[in-house]
């Protein structure tokens, strides 16, 4: 009997180690850290779609002057909360951080950057240095009309904003109709009337011609 149970005693708790659950293996880091690298990778994507789109610029002629509804960019170098760009309005304001609506019109780029630099100099800045970029032209167009192919109102194009050829001003137009008199061309600028002959003009006799902002340029008829 004694030996019956101290075989019990001994074999028993063998059994019940046999049979108890074994322990979940410890869970490695592998899960938190790509948890925590998305979450970084996240983050790191927010920032950068937060982050402000470099303007693009147009490179406006040498001494170009700003006109009601130019597009322009203002940069404060060191002071990105004061980065702005708009449209000129009617009048020619353009509304700028802390300054509120100042006068452009009028002015070129270097002596807009001068004016915003001047007033924040005067009550914000110590010695701020500003940038004026232009990054869209007003509309400006011209009209066609008389004996061209397709009359009616052109824009100007990007890269002449203050003015074209008038046989370039008639190639957009479609050229001559085939009554057309080219060497009575009628230009009407505001209360002029001037008189120009694209015909000679075309042959190299005449001196060239520019078409600007605003003009009505009619081609007349020819006389059988």
């Amino acid at each position: 009997m004694l030996f019956v149970f101290s075989f019990v005693a001994l074999v028993l708790p063998s059994i019940l180690r046999a049979q108890s659950p074994a322990a979940p293996p410890a869970q490695n880091d592998t899960s938190s850290s790509r948890s925590a690298s998305s979450t970084n990778s996240s983050s790191n994507s927010s920032n950068s779609s937060n982050a402000a789109p470099p303007v693009a610029t147009l490179s406006a002629p040498t001494g170009y002057v700003l006109s009601a509804n130019d597009q322009v960019a203002v940069e404060v170098f060191g002071e990105d909360d004061l980065r702005s760009n708009g449209r000129l309005n009617g009048e020619g304001n353009l509304s700028v951080p802390l300054l509120g609506s100042i006068h452009m019109a009028g002015l070129t780029l270097s002596q807009a950057a001068s004016r915003l630099t001047d007033l924040y100099g005067r009550d914000y800045l110590v010695n701020p240095k500003v940038n004026v970029m232009l990054i869209g032209y007003a509309k400006r167009r011209f009209t066609m009309l008389g004996q061209i192919n397709r009359p009616g109102s052109y824009e100007m194009p990007d890269g002449s904003p203050e003015g074209i050829d008038l046989l370039e001003a008639i190639a957009m137009a479609g050229g001559y109709t085939r009554i057309a008199a080219p060497e009575r061309v009628s230009i009407k600028r505001g209360n002029q009337v001037l008189r120009v002959d694209a015909k000679r003009q075309a042959k190299g006799n005449h001196s060239a011609f520019t078409v600007v902002p605003g003009d009505t340029v009619t081609i007349g008829e020819s006389i059988f």
